[in-house]
């Protein structure tokens, strides 16, 4: 496991449209098919991973509270399952359904995706406004596995509350951390080193 932090992506890009299929039920879903009336957020992330198990119960509760607000979730594993088998699209369905996810769990298998995205970790976040410009990316909260910091989301739903209010959204944003995404061999981004 390499830990590395999220590339910060700049503020007011305007987020690459997909086709990925979910693995829940197979079918392609677009970001455009999926995003929220109020915003979306896209997340980076797998199955693996021990960033993103520390706090995914507390993900899933916060997708769902806000998805009641017009804030739509959508969460993409981007990972080499060749070598990572614990993130096969047969898993990821059964995560979803053990963890009753309120959002598309989708797979990019080609890695297309992570790298439009500039993504380098999982878990990875940006918040999207209603016309798919990046206002938020980097990390959920400050709570890291073993740093006994309490798991609030606080990062994350400060910027989608600004959002909905129509409150400037900080522009002092802190990366995430989390796994390297696991790039397949000849796939890994300029500049990737492990």
């Amino acid at each position: 496991m390499a830990l590395v932090e999220s590339n910060m992506l700049p503020l007011g890009t305007i987020a690459p449209d997909f086709f990925l299929p979910n693995v829940v039920d197979n079918s392609i879903y677009s970001l455009q098919l999926l995003k929220g009336e109020n915003g979306t957020i896209v997340v980076f992330s797998c199955n693996h991973c021990p960033y993103v198990i520390h706090l995914l119960d507390a993900f899933v509760a916060f997708a769902k509270e806000n998805k009641g607000k017009g804030i739509e979730t959508i969460v993409i594993s981007s990972n080499d399952v060749k070598n990572y088998p614990a993130d096969h699209p047969d898993l990821m369905r059964e995560l979803a359904l053990e963890k009753n996810f309120s959002f598309p769990y989708l797979y990019d298998e080609s890695q297309a995706v992570a790298k439009a995205y500039d993504a380098a970790c999982t878990p990875d976040f940006y918040l999207l406004n209603a016309k798919n410009e990046l206002v938020y990316r980097g990390r959920f909260d400050a709570s890291r596995p073993g740093n006994n910091t309490p798991i609030t989301g606080e990062d994350l739903q400060n910027a989608v509350d600004n959002l909905l209010k129509k409150d400037p959204i900080l522009e002092k944003q802190y990366p995430s951390m989390g796994c390297n995404i696991k790039w397949k061999a000849g796939n890994e981004p300029a500049g990737f080193f492990i």
